[in-house]
């Protein structure tokens, strides 16, 4: 094998393990809180007025009664078979319930990334163009006023302005209820499926109604990602090869976004992703106000009645999903950086 075929798959090998004892570790969590939460999932299943027969054989059934390795290895066991229990609000497999509405989510935080990195970005290079002046210090401002606003008072002056006030957008749920089960569910991604269905006035009700939500989330996100754009190019502004790619006559333009702004692409790339995965497990409050049937609400009711196979099998998603993410942005380090390859 040739050195840099060894090097390569050293790197494949050291990545598997890498990814491997995360997955392992991620594992131990999700069963010890399965085990330490104050709810009980036997009661949650069997209701407060069961008998203590009836209660004792369901605990005997979950597997409770045996030493807590044996429960972890068979929680292993079903993990890797993705048997994830039942939940207990709708009576069907955990994973067939969390495949219906994470589409949901990933919906919302998609639109809401594009927002955040479309405002972040551009405007972090303008602050950083224009440090202490008076176009830096008001993104500034926008920048803070998006990081310290609740969102869920966010969401409910974004409703009764643009919604009740003005009538811009729709209101909560992910489109009107007249078109609701019109679509036939085949990604349970709204807009593709009504798109795929050609029910255009499906898909412009479902626009009009992710567009609120997904904007409030999207400043948010751009509130940080300005921040940390900012500070990356201040950081290269003040490089030696700046003022040399000047001297030698090439315009602010050209030396900011093509030498300056590419240096900081591959440090944007993790934040990008970092504040998408944030999106995707953070989103519960703008759900809850509306009413948006995704994954962060999924999790809330189900913490809220105590059923812990929904609430692990939830925090397993969200653990694999930032695990995910991990590995796109080390892919996208090898497209935007040659170094590292």
């Amino acid at each position: 094998m040739a050195p840099i075929h060894r090097r390569q798959f050293g790197r494949f090998v050291e990545q598997a393990g890498s990814i491997f004892i995360t997955l392992f570790g991620l594992l131990i969590l999700t069963f010890v809180i399965g085990r330490i939460m104050p709810n009980d999932p036997v009661r949650a299943i069997v209701g407060e007025d069961a008998t203590r027969e009836v209660y004792e054989n369901v605990y005997r059934q979950l597997g409770f009664d045996r030493p807590v390795w044996e429960q972890f290895l068979l929680y292993l066991r079903d993990v890797v078979q993705f048997d994830f229990g039942t939940a207990i609000r709708t009576g069907q497999p955990v994973l067939t319930d969390i495949l219906h509405v994470l589409p949901a989510t990933i919906e919302l935080a998609t639109f809401a990334i594009l927002v955040g990195a479309g405002l972040g970005i551009p405007l972090g290079v303008a602050a950083a163009i224009k440090k202490d002046r008076w176009q830096d210090q008001l993104i500034r401002v926008f920048s803070l006023m998006g990081h310290s606003m609740p969102i869920f008072w966010t969401g409910m002056i974004g409703l009764l302005i643009f919604y009740a006030g003005l009538g811009w957008v729709g209101g909560s749920g992910r489109m009107s209820q007249f078109y609701i089960g019109l679509v036939p569910e085949r990604t349970n991604f709204l807009l593709i499926d009504s798109a795929l269905a050609g029910a255009w006035e499906v898909f412009w009700s479902a626009l009009n109604h992710i567009v609120l939500p997904a904007s409030l989330l999207g400043y948010s996100s751009a509130a940080y990602i300005t921040r940390m754009t900012r500070s990356f190019m201040l950081d290269q502004i003040n490089q030696e090869y700046v003022t040399t790619a000047r001297v030698k006559g090439l315009s602010a333009n050209q030396t900011v976004w093509r030498h300056a702004f590419g240096n900081i692409r591959v440090q944007l790339v993790t934040i990008v992703a970092l504040a998408y995965g944030s999106l995707l497990e953070g989103a519960v409050l703008i759900e809850t106000v509306f009413a948006w049937p995704g994954f962060g609400q999924y999790l809330t009711s189900n913490l809220l009645i105590g059923d812990m196979n929904a609430v692990m099998t939830c925090v397993l998603i969200v653990g694999v999903i930032f695990i995910a993410l991990n590995l796109i942005s080390d892919l996208l380090y090898r497209i935007f950086d040659p170094r590292t390859r």
